[in-house]
């Protein structure tokens, strides 16, 4: 996925920013403990489609 791409796009819960899980092809939010798939190189920035971060993945 492009970078500047990702720099653009924020959490649609928080409005914080956007990191990318590349091992999962995810967006993450750790603001919202949140990370959103990415499917056929598209974001999907939907919070019933994200799933909930881990505590051990918040802190990485």
């Amino acid at each position: 996925m492009d970078t500047k791409l990702i720099e653009l796009l924020v959490c649609p819960v928080t409005k914080g920013p956007l990191t990318l899980g590349a091992e999962r092809q995810e967006l993450i939010s750790k603001s919202a403990r949140l990370a959103y798939p990415i499917r056929d190189g598209i974001p999907i920035l939907l919070e019933l489609e994200a799933r909930t971060l881990s505590d051990e993945e918040c802190e990485r």
